[in-house]
């Protein structure tokens, strides 16, 4: 049981830390904030994190390994209906971590390992929305030129990442709060889908319509 503390302290800071992050942004809590918040002394926080960024990379190395596994679902999306679920998701995900997304340009400013782990991340966002493309032209779902494809996967990647910047710009005071999550996901679902809207056979767009309205109405 002695052994075991260690880590069960840690993992609580790392929630904590996280809460802390996504609420008021990362540039704004500090050390001794978190460590105000967790009720425990500067010098227990240390011991398991002796410096910020490494609650900060303790934090993106978890996002990045739940996303890799997300990202590999995108094999499977065939239709509009998985497309929305899978990009549903990824929002969750992203939303889940949003100070990273909040902060970005700030953090790859001041974190040499973020800024080369998001350049990955963004290859292998590129990497599964084409995968997604791909599946849903051999499902029937879009007919999309090749030659189209690849700026439609890059245009579909920007408003994945910056999305939540968008939100936060639009109302910086309430824009990321816990109860706004559901409209934000959905709208930023539906941003990217709407890209594909000129590519979709009559019969997915049509159903896209019909998700967004069915997902608005639940949302009120």
């Amino acid at each position: 049981m002695v052994k075991k503390a260690p880590r069960r302290t840690a993992e609580r800071i790392l929630e904590v830390t996280l809460t802390l992050f996504n609420r008021f942004g990362e540039p704004n809590v500090s050390t001794t904030l978190i460590s105000a918040e967790l009720n425990i002394s500067p010098g227990n926080l240390y011991y398991h994190y002796p410096a910020k960024d490494e609650l900060i990379n303790a934090l993106f190395d978890r996002f990045e390994r739940a996303l890799n596994d997300l990202l590999n679902a995108s094999d499977d999306v065939r239709d509009v209906e998985d497309a929305w679920f899978f990009l549903h998701t990824l929002f969750e995900l992203i939303w889940h971590y949003r100070f990273l997304y909040r902060d970005l340009n700030d953090l790859l400013s001041k974190n040499r390992r973020l800024e080369t782990h998001f350049q990955t991340i963004l290859k292998n966002k590129t990497r599964a929305i084409k995968a997604l493309l791909d599946g849903m032209r051999r499902g029937g779902a879009v007919h999309i030129d090749s030659r189209e494809l690849d700026a439609t996967a890059t245009s579909m990647v920007v408003i994945l990442t910056y999305w939540l910047s968008f939100e936060y710009v639009r109302d910086p005071r309430n824009a990321l709060e816990d109860q706004n999550a559901q409209m934000a996901l959905l709208r930023g679902a539906q941003h990217v889908l709407s890209l594909l809207s000129p590519y979709l056979e009559p019969g997915q767009r049509a159903h896209l319509v019909h998700l967004a309205d069915a997902y608005n109405k639940e949302s009120k």
